[in-house]
């Protein structure tokens, strides 16, 4: 709650500074549309009633899978800011579709491993553990790399590499998008791969632990204003918010890690 209130108070101080206090807010409200990956949607609905307080605006969250979001803006969708991975953002800056010197790296989050809350946990703590537990799995819960969300396609890759891609195949329960940890607590499967900031956001769910650390794959997150943004002035605040220090300690608790990246990222 302390983290929270401090946060809270950042955010009053950064309005205004940056002109968007309530005191010099115009009459009529805009609404901010923000399109955002789906790992990073909680982080952004989490400031969303502060920031509409202090701004007067309302925002407007869409989250889909990285490859369809970069679909959807390719096709002409109009935004205000976008969340996606940095690889993401730089074709679309190059074809104007984002202002190439808004993009700001935000945080960046781990793989984990979930069970239903109450279940065994398995051991996945060498690269052979966790092997062995996707193996035993009656079924394994992954974002579908068809989709276009960034731990589906790694996991995909990996299972490739490991030799049991064959294996997890007939035992995979692909999610297009969204909670992947959800499927857990239905029972389609007894072992979910996802970051763990979406992992932690099923209160039916159980985080085991990050996957081996040979083996992890950090997602790196940026946001960055649309070219033809509506309200460019109001998508720049929210950026600056997403990425002070008080919301990256809000960050942390929430399973995330600072904005630098690892050696392996997407």
């Amino acid at each position: 709650m302390a983290v929270l209130n401090r946060w809270r108070l950042a955010i009053g101080a950064m309005m205004s500074v940056t002109g968007l206090a309530l005191s010099t807010m115009p009459v009529a409200a805009a609404e901010v549309k923000v399109l955002t990956a789906g790992a990073f949607k909680p982080v952004v609905t989490a400031i969303a009633a502060d920031f509409e307080k202090q701004t007067g605006h309302k925002l407007v969250i869409d989250n889909d899978t990285a490859g369809a979001l970069v679909k959807r803006i390719n096709s002409g969708e109009a935004f205000d800011l976008v969340v996606l991975t940095p690889g993401a953002l730089e074709p679309l800056a190059k074809d104007s579709k984002v202002v190439g010197g808004s993009v700001q790296r935000l945080a960046k989050v781990a793989i984990g491993v979930a069970v239903k809350r109450g279940a065994p946990l398995p051991d996945i703590s060498s690269v052979d553990a966790f092997k062995s537990a996707l193996l035993a799995a009656r079924a394994v819960a992954y974002i579908d790399p068809a989709a276009g969300g960034s731990s589906g396609i790694y996991l995909s890759q990996w299972f490739e590499k490991a030799g049991i891609a064959d294996r997890i195949k007939p035992k995979a329960v692909l999610v297009p998008g969204g909670l992947v940890a959800q499927r857990l607590v239905n029972d389609q499967a007894d072992l979910a791969i996802h970051q763990i900031s979406e992992i932690l956001a099923v209160p039916g769910a159980q985080l085991v632990g990050p996957i081996p650390a040979e083996i992890q794959n950090y997602t790196v997150y940026a946001g960055a204003i649309g070219s033809a943004a509506r309200d460019a002035d109001t998508a720049r605040a929210l950026l600056s918010t997403l990425a002070n220090a008080m919301t990256r300690e809000v960050l942390r608790e929430r399973g995330w890690r600072g904005r630098d990246a690892g050696s392996r990222r997407r």
